[in-house]
């Protein structure tokens, strides 16, 4: 048998885990079987097998490259290098500025998925835990929490902002008000096909305009946008 090069492992692999995001975008992630796969690529079962042990490890690989093709990280350092030139409302709107414009891009992408992920982790929590435990980097969400955390902490010490809450009180509110924001604009854009009629407002722009508001609001920063 002839040996095989590392360049072909990483392309099988690749359409392997390519074919799997279209999956979970066509059905609901906890849908999604090795079958589906197989019948995507066109690959026999021993030709996925031989490169993943199961389908856990096929949507295990498929989130890491996720990660590093749609991360966000940079742009959040991008705007919180900017921390001591401008004032710290504005750098709460660029933030959410950003996370509205990641949202609305991929809200049929990465974010059903990711939607999808937190439902399966509430009926399935050892599958998720067996996913998610060797993933070498964190989430844009995970690291949107630790940078915005040290930030925060950062402006209360130098006397910039004076918040009316703990910064991880603070902190746990932006994460629950994203998880809102995703949950519901994902369900009523993605799932519902019945005229709702606040659906014009179930749009990230609108919603995390509304969310900097507050926290500018939490963080003593009051200014009207």
């Amino acid at each position: 048998m002839p040996k095989v090069t590392e360049e072909y492992i990483i392309n099988k692999k690749k359409m392997i885990t390519d074919a799997a995001y279209e999956l979970c975008l066509q059905k609901t992630v906890s849908t999604v079987t090795m079958q589906d796969i197989i019948d995507k690529t066109g690959l026999s079962q021993g030709g996925i097998y031989r490169f993943y042990k199961d389908l856990d490890d096929v949507l295990a690989d498929m989130i890491r490259q996720m990660r590093e093709q749609m991360s966000i990280k940079d742009k959040i350092d991008e705007i919180l290098a900017q921390k001591d030139c401008l004032p710290p409302a504005d750098i709460t709107n660029l933030l959410f500025e950003m996370l509205a414009e990641f949202m609305s891009r991929e809200l049929m992408g990465i974010e059903k998925i990711d939607f999808e992920l937190s439902v399966l982790a509430m009926n399935m929590p050892k599958r998720i835990d067996k996913i998610m435990k060797n993933l070498p980097e964190t989430g844009n969400m995970e690291y949107l929490t630790i940078r915005t955390m040290e930030y925060f902490r950062e402006q209360v010490e130098r006397g910039r902002i004076h918040p009316r809450v703990g910064a991880e009180e603070l902190l746990a509110f932006i994460s629950s008000a994203y998880d809102g924001i995703q949950m519901t604009c994902i369900v009523n854009n993605c799932y519902r096909h019945e005229r709702n009629p606040l659906t014009a407002f179930y749009q990230p722009q609108i919603q995390f305009k509304t969310l900097a508001r507050t926290v500018n609001y939490l963080i003593g920063e009051e200014n009207e946008q």
